[in-house]
């Protein structure tokens, strides 16, 4: 056996380590020993997070990974392939009685990457809500195409995140607060006219548009162009810009140069075993 797992775009504009979504883009973890390698795939070494993680997992030997999300793009690389390695080292110990409920995959995976907000969409899918090891799936009632802007360069979530500072005004973060309640509510109910509001932030994203122009760049071009709503995924340089699935060519055509495109959907499998 083997295990795919999606890649993630984390915070959403205002849900700062609260928010996250898996899309339609994956890495595969296999062990080495057990499982076939795909041809494209490599040997993880001791220091890939995908090993460090199944290592931490009670995984004995080496895995390989097949890959295609970006590193370095605030794709959820990292949380990603950790969960596939977590996953990977439980099914060695336990086979076909793994079962996601009782994985250990958000926990294990939290405390090696620091916050839950990339790891819980991988496992379980969908659009989660994370506090701790608590993970809530939010209802999405509408169908949204996502336009992901990748740009050339990428960046440093340690450096970025430390840039932000250990406490924010009151004013703030109760806008935040307010504004991750839109969006909940938005695709609970699949009101689209509401989501360009409920992704505003005023905690983490002018702080890394600050070194990263072209990004607020790209958010302001799919927003100019029609689209439900947009934000840097995770801590960038990636934008995810959400939209309907007819307006994509628009949106598309809008963006700068300097960056490649994907068109990506949300994963609602989370992290399945193959």
């Amino acid at each position: 056996m083997s295990v795919r797992v999606p890649a993630t775009s984390a915070n959403l504009g205002p849900g700062f380590d609260a928010l996250g979504l898996a899309l339609s883009l994956y890495a595969e973890v296999g062990v080495v020993d057990a499982d076939p390698m795909p041809s494209d795939a490599s040997i993880a070494d001791e220091t890939h997070p995908a090993h460090i993680a199944f290592a931490h997992a009670g995984g004995v030997g080496r895995i390989w990974v097949r890959n295609a999300i970006p590193m370095g793009r605030g794709l959820g690389f990292s949380g990603a392939v950790r969960v596939g390695g977590i996953i990977a080292a439980e099914i060695q110990q336990v086979g076909s009685a793994w079962n996601r409920e009782s994985s250990r995959a958000v926990e294990i995976g939290t405390e090696l990457e620091g916050h839950a907000d990339n790891v819980a969409p991988s496992l379980h899918g969908g659009v989660v809500i994370t506090s701790e090891n608590t993970v809530v799936q939010v209802p999405v009632s509408l169908s949204p195409t996502f336009v992901m802007w990748i740009p050339d360069f990428i960046t440093s979530t340690n450096e970025s995140r430390g840039k932000i500072g250990p406490t924010i005004a009151l004013n703030d973060a109760v806008f935040n607060i307010a504004h991750c309640a839109m969006f909940v509510t938005a695709l609970a109910t699949g009101n689209v006219g509401l989501l360009k509001e409920a992704t505003r932030d005023r905690i983490h994203q002018d702080i890394r548009f600050a070194t990263s122009p072209a990004c607020k760049e790209a958010l302001t071009a799919g927003l100019n162009a029609g689209a439900w709503c947009s934000w840097l995924s995770g801590s960038g340089p990636t934008v995810a810009i959400m939209c309907a699935a007819e307006q994509v060519s628009d949106v598309s055509k809008a963006l700068p140069d300097g960056g490649r495109i994907e068109i990506l959907h949300i994963d609602f499998d989370g992290a399945v075993v193959l």
